[in-house]
């Protein structure tokens, strides 16, 4: 222990030596690293939230399509529903979508019953009568306003419509709530004007999770112009949603692949000529070939890790508290618009591992192979050049 101690503040020493140059490998090191844990993080990051999103979708969920587009579902389409074998309780939707042009930011309209699953309310309560609203939090800090405050938004008469906010609420998955309008049911119809009779889709329980296919299958032979849409593949879908623009996000990824392997590939070729005559006066000196090889492996090991670490932290703060501005515009695209949502901070220890497998062992690797090379070699013929 005491000698790789020893060994250790000779390594510090050594680069402190070098310290433009080790500065140099550092930096460039870390900006490798920092781009790949950014990706990383900020994929898991949003599967994490997708699935957070998805826990409280329906089973399977049945809109009407004409013309092969989304349109409003006729309310006794439910009643047909409810005589298949194996469905549980058959319930109508009704949302919409709200642009506001005064903060340029899309807000998701949701009706309510009185009751709203996984929605876990900050403060205040969910609307019960017209008139009152409940808000994420998204839009509580875009509109500056909360409970016992106020919201206006134009229906589709375009008419200003007065709002009282009751409640500003949360769920495990910022997506969920962050840009949502909860508003009575009737108040939705009344907002976008929907005819009597109809609503935005029917969301429905199955009892055996195993037959959502053969249910699928039996709605859609039931009512010939609707989309059954059963939750695995809004997980498919959202899948696509966040990466449709992943083309981008593996040219990054690429790109710092193929710097690291550039370092580390000029790290491999060859060592410098003084780096050659230390190796070789260590040698002469008494130093045996292992005695070498630990020496140049702490080095590359401090090194490697120094930049992982760093890497690391730059990757996790760019991701969860800089709202990974430089990865969010390749994901989003258009939907920019979106009210600004904060990633729920998260690390996977296995992102870090795999991180610390690509990075730090080749990095390590390269330092060591050329230094065994020069060790073995003859320590005059080394000092000679």
């Amino acid at each position: 222990m005491i000698k790789h101690l020893k060994i250790i503040d000779y390594a510090l020493a050594s680069l402190f030596r070098r310290k433009y140059k080790s500065l140099a490998i550092i930096t460039a090191f870390t900006l490798v690293v920092a781009a790949l844990a950014s990706i990383l993080l900020f994929s898991s990051a949003l599967k994490i939230e997708a699935a957070h999103l998805l826990d409280s979708a329906p089973d399977l969920i049945v809109q009407r399509t004409t013309g092969g587009r989304h349109d409003l579902i006729p309310a006794e389409y439910t009643e047909k529903i409810k005589d298949i074998a194996g469905i549980g309780a058959v319930t109508g939707r009704y949302w919409g979508y709200y642009y506001d042009p005064l903060t340029g930011a899309n807000y998701t309209v949701q009706g309510t019953d009185g009751t709203a699953k996984n929605l876990e309310l900050l403060d205040g309560r969910l609307p019960a009568d017209r008139g009152e609203c409940a808000i994420g939090a998204g839009i509580a800090a875009i509109k500056k306003t909360g409970t016992s405050g106020e919201l206006i938004l134009v229906n589709s008469s375009n008419t200003g419509v007065l709002y009282e906010v009751v409640g500003v609420f949360r769920a495990a998955s910022s997506l969920l709530t962050n840009d949502l309008i909860i508003l009575a049911n009737e108040e939705v119809i009344d907002f976008f004007g929907y005819p009597p009779g109809k609503a935005t889709d029917v969301a429905v329980q199955v009892y055996n999770k195993n037959e959502l296919q053969t249910i699928a299958g039996k709605v859609k032979k039931l009512l010939p112009d609707t989309r059954p849409i059963t939750k695995s593949e809004l997980v498919r879908t959202y899948d696509m949603v966040f990466n449709w623009r992943s083309g981008l996000m593996l040219t990054v990824f690429s790109a710092a692949v193929i710097a690291f392997c550039i370092l580390a590939w000029d790290k491999a070729t060859g060592i410098s000529a003084d780096e050659k005559q230390e190796i070789g006066i260590l040698k002469a000196i008494g130093w045996d070939t292992a005695d070498v090889l630990a020496l140049k492996f702490w080095e590359g090991l401090i090194i490697a890790l120094t930049s992982f670490l760093l890497g690391t932290i730059a990757g996790f703060v760019h991701v969860f508290f800089l709202a990974a501005f430089l990865l969010a515009p390749v994901i989003k695209g258009w939907s920019v618009v979106f009210p600004e949502f904060h990633l729920t901070p998260h690390l996977d220890p296995y992102i870090v591992f795999t991180l610390g497998f690509l990075t730090v062992t080749p990095y390590v690797a390269s330092t060591i192979i050329p230094a065994w090379k020069t060790a073995i070699t003859d320590p005059e013929t080394v000092m000679r050049g």
